[in-house]
């Protein structure tokens, strides 16, 4: 056997180069990758380029990684040394394309779908990639033939006729979105989006009740999207349905707390059903977002002066006039605030005031009562001192008249709805409902505003106060990845357990520390010896057992993907291994001898239930996910999974009702599969 001294040499860049097995490290990188640990898998990339920088792939992975951690200038820098070294890697131009989309380098990211799509004519995410840079651009023309050959080569794909329908829809062309969007509900009636598309179109053309029934259809679907709550309080509205408008701005403002236009419309609401002081409340939040916002100043001052604060209400009032001295229902609400507060000589300035602005408009006269520090404001209140037809007005409306009007986003922001949906990573496929992750044990655990269950074990509990490992061991399903400084910790840790294990073989908790530094590192082979060897030296250790299995299974879905990613990633590329139903009979016996060994270790039958769900065993699964719940009848992911496998095998009641335990307990994800798999409602 190799000495452990020596395989550690990659993890020293200096003047070792040459001598690290860069197939190794690459694999070691990409398993990173794959598994979302975008900073430890660049330091292995780094290292790679270091030692062969005529490759391509570690700059082609270095660039996808960095993209994940928002640095788009060094994603694309990565993707052309990329391509310099191999133009014909499909995946390089597909993640310089996005990395300059994020710069808004449209013309430039076109220009590599463009190129990409030479050499994967078929490859759906770069039509969709391509289209959406078209509209960013507004070229509707080149969007809908490029939409043309896309829906030629997938005709069921949804998100092509929604686009298609969206580029319609921005030329004023009701007629053909609708179709469109009619297409996209008829393809596929479970995607919130289909719907809400077509209820955009329905709002456009004041079919407000039809509007409102398909965004019920949407916010049944989807309750994440603070849009389709905004947009059906807007049909609530227009039908005089004001309370169950003002609840659909709550509901937005518990999606999304910062919504400008869900807190400046419920502010309305609120005043007009005489809910004052949480109207102010709304308005006091909207002038933290936009300061200089007049229209919102000044309903807070008629809310101030509602309320008994007059002093409040003429600061608010005098705001505005100093920005538009000329708008008469600022000096009239300002006149009557000063009258309640014995100002009679104020009010009688701002009565003298609203006598000369008329007189001056009555004789053509363009300046009114005092001077402007903006004469282009002050001109458009003189050219609009009416207030627009209309129930609505657009938030980048500047006619003060306007400000008792239900705010609509600009066409600008509106058309923003599929601009965030450029398809970045190379793994991207469509989003299928999953089984919550397995069971691991780690140092580092994501946190959670919502689940606070602390996972116990004695013999856990028992190992972390014997301070035989560096830190405390936690039992998660919420694993956190490395920061940089957790990276040079671990690998210095591997080497300080290495020396620990060359003055004492017989330490089997030693191992056990090692294998989780290279797990932790995303070494799977170093790790899985170690633990191996920890197993050698105590057979009744079960972590090691449980680990080990965790490792193994991890492994085998990195290989699986890669099998069924890889020949559309990069071209000419190695076959992988396949992965055979025997390797996971590996993994299940670990875990077989986890349970033998800790028949209260409810983790180990959960990890099992797992297991031999990705095997399609489910009611070999459901047996196990039964134990767990016996065993903790407050296992939340338990109640997930196996509600999850209930649906699988058709038992969609007992698994909605597993489903509703989970979400009760924390996993909030819950109730928009039970939507999903509920009937929608006509």
């Amino acid at each position: 056997m190799i000495k452990k001294t020596l395989f550690f040499l990659y993890l020293f860049p200096a003047a070792l180069f040459a001598q690290i097995n860069t197939d190794r490290v690459m694999a070691i990188a990409r398993n990173a990758l794959y598994f979302e640990d975008y900073v430890l898998s660049i330091q292995y990339f780094n290292q790679v380029i270091n030692a062969k920088p005529y490759l391509y792939e570690p700059y082609f992975y270095r660039g996808l990684a960095k993209i994940q951690l928002d640095d788009f200038q060094g994603a694309e820098n990565d993707c052309d040394e990329a391509i310099r070294r191999n133009p014909f890697v499909v995946g390089a131009y597909q993640i310089r394309g996005l990395a300059r989309i994020r710069q808004n380098k449209y013309e430039e990211a076109i220009q590599d779908y463009r190129t990409a799509l030479k050499y994967a004519p078929e490859n759906i995410t770069l039509w969709h990639n391509l289209t959406l840079c078209h509209l960013q651009r507004k070229d509707y023309e080149a969007a809908e033939n490029d939409l043309g050959k896309l829906l030629t080569i997938a005709p069921r794909y949804t998100r092509g006729y929604l686009m298609r329908g969206e580029a319609a829809l921005r030329q004023q062309d009701t007629i053909r979105a609708l179709n469109d969007f009619d297409k996209a509900i008829e393809l596929d009636r479970y995607d919130a989006d289909t719907w809400a598309s077509r209820a955009i179109v329905r709002l456009q053309q004041g079919k407000y009740a039809e509007a409102e029934a398909d965004l019920d259809h949407a916010t049944h679907l989807n309750s994440k999207n603070a849009a389709n709550y905004i947009n059906r309080a807007l049909a609530r509205f227009h039908q005089n349905n004001l309370r169950g408008a003002m609840t659909d701005y709550d509901i937005a403002l518990e999606v999304e707390p910062n919504n400008f236009i869900g807190h400046y419309n419920r502010g309305l609401l609120r005043a007009q059903v005489g809910d004052d002081n949480r109207a102010i409340e709304d308005f006091d939040f909207v002038l933290k977002i936009e300061p200089d916002n007049m229209m919102a100043t000044f309903n807070r001052g008629l809310l101030r002066a509602q309320t008994g604060d007059y002093g409040g209400a003429i600061s608010d009032y005098t705001k505005v006039i100093d920005e538009y001295p000329n708008f008469l229902a600022g000096y009239y609400h300002r006149a009557e605030a000063r009258k309640k507060t014995g100002d009679r000589r104020g009010a009688d300035k701002d009565e003298l005031a609203i006598m000369n602005i008329q007189l001056d408009r009555h004789t053509g006269v363009r300046t009114g009562a005092g001077s402007s520090n903006n004469n282009d404001l002050a001109d458009n209140t003189d050219d609009q001192d009416k207030e627009d037809d209309g129930k609505t007005r657009k938030k980048s409306d500047r006619n003060m008249n306007n400000y008792r009007k239900i705010v609509i986003a600009d066409s600008s922001e509106a058309d923003q709805r599929y601009t965030s949906d450029y398809r970045g990573r190379v793994q991207d496929r469509n989003v299928n409902v999953k089984p919550e992750p397995m069971y691991v044990l780690s140092f580092y655990e994501k946190f959670s505003d919502v689940k606070r269950a602390v996972h116990y074990h004695k013999f856990i509990d028992d190992l972390n106060r014997s301070n035989a490992l560096p830190e405390r061991l936690r039992i998660t399903n919420a694993e956190a990845p490395l920061t940089e400084e957790q990276v040079r910790k671990h690998f210095a840790m591997i080497d300080t357990h290495s020396s620990a294990i060359v003055a004492d073989e017989t330490s089997a908790v030693m191992r056990f520390a090692r294998g989780l530094d290279f797990y932790l590192v995303q070494d799977f082979n170093s790790s899985i010896e170690d633990l191996t060897q920890a197993l050698l030296l105590d057979d009744t250790f079960y972590p090691a057992y449980f680990m080990r299995a965790l490792v193994r299974c991890k492994q085998l879905e990195y290989q699986h993907a890669e099998e069924l990613q890889h020949a559309t990633v990069v071209i000419d590329a190695p076959a992988k291994p396949d992965v055979s139903a025997m390797d996971y009979d590996i993994v299940k016996s670990d875990l077989n001898k986890v349970i033998a060994l800790a028949p209260d270790f409810v983790y180990a039958y959960y990890n099992r239930g797992n297991l031999l769900t990705m095997l399609k065993d489910y009611r070999a699964a459901l047996v196990d996910y039964d134990k767990a719940i016996q065993l903790n009848p407050d296992f939340a992911e338990a109640y997930f999974n196996r509600g999850l496998t209930q649906i699988f095998l058709g038992n969609n009641r007992k698994g909605i009702a597993d489903l509703s335990k989970a979400g009760e307990l924390g996993i909030v994800s819950a109730y928009n599969i039970i939507k999903r798999f509920t009937e929608v409602p006509e």
